[in-house]
């Protein structure tokens, strides 16, 4: 089986990008499951209702989230409701929402989906390893194929939690820092990894943000007003295959298709 991953949707540019090719890249794919990261999704930071219902009619199956998913308080009971919408797993007891699932294929096959957030850098959460071992031991219970996203800022502890999980889990994927990484690959245990999927927004930016505005906030180091970059967007993201009777992952593809 292929599952799709897509890289943190930026904006109405990631948004428009990622509708008009989905599409394509489910059908050239053969893709059975399309998990998407959707924490930038509104105006660059957080994720709102309609933006969220807007995804799932595009064909989105699950939606990833990161430390930006508290950004848009309207989400909140949504997250509750909504058994495809994931926020990391590691935020503290009381919180809003869930960090894992199992979803089926249209063809009847179970799959995991876990989210969590690291923490160098990051917030100072639970700790993500820890975490990753109890979500892990729920999901096998119902299947072998896991997927995992790990939003994190250091490549390291990506690069380390990848190595713990391997043989535990079908694939981990980077996501937050929006830049496409080129060390897709499979663990010697059978777990793909890559350290970040990308971005889905404009390439015409500072990771999808206007880059006078960034650029402006470097140089000057006072407060900046974001705005999400319109010109040449892109898709990024990484196709996983498995094999669906043990978990264990044959191919690992990174995806980037420029919308014209």
């Amino acid at each position: 089986m292929n599952i799709l991953f897509v890289g943190d949707v930026v904006g109405r540019t990631g948004r428009l990008a990622l509708s008009s090719r989905l599409g394509r890249v489910i059908d050239r794919h053969f893709i059975d499951l399309v998990v998407v990261n959707g924490e930038n999704a509104a105006a660059g930071f957080g994720l709102t209702v309609d933006i969220a219902r807007d995804l799932f009619d595009m064909g989105v199956d699950v939606i990833t989230s990161g430390n930006h998913i508290w950004d848009k308080k309207e989400i909140y009971d949504y997250l509750d409701r909504e058994k495809r919408l994931l926020r990391p797993a590691n935020y503290p007891s009381g919180c809003a929402g869930r960090g894992s699932g199992v979803y089926a294929t249209s063809a009847g096959i179970k799959v995991g989906v876990a989210n969590i957030e690291g923490r160098v850098f990051m917030n100072n959460l639970e700790c993500p390893f820890r975490t990753a071992d109890a979500l892990i031991e729920e999901l096998r219970q119902e299947t072998p194929v896991i997927l995992v996203d790990f939003h994190a800022e250091a490549t390291s502890e990506k690069m380390a939690l990848g190595h713990y999980l391997d043989g535990r889990v079908s694939a981990v994927v980077g996501t937050h820092t929006h830049v496409q990484t080129a060390d897709e690959h499979i663990l010697p245990g059978g777990t793909a990894y890559i350290t970040d999927a990308g971005m889905t927004g404009s390439r015409d930016a500072v990771i999808g943000i206007r880059k006078e505005l960034a650029v402006e906030k470097f140089l000057t180091q006072l407060p900046v007003r974001f705005d999400v970059a319109k010109k040449d967007p892109i898709l990024n993201g990484v196709v996983f295959s498995v094999d669906e009777e043990t978990g264990r992952a044959t191919g690992v593809q990174r995806i980037l298709e420029v919308v014209d």
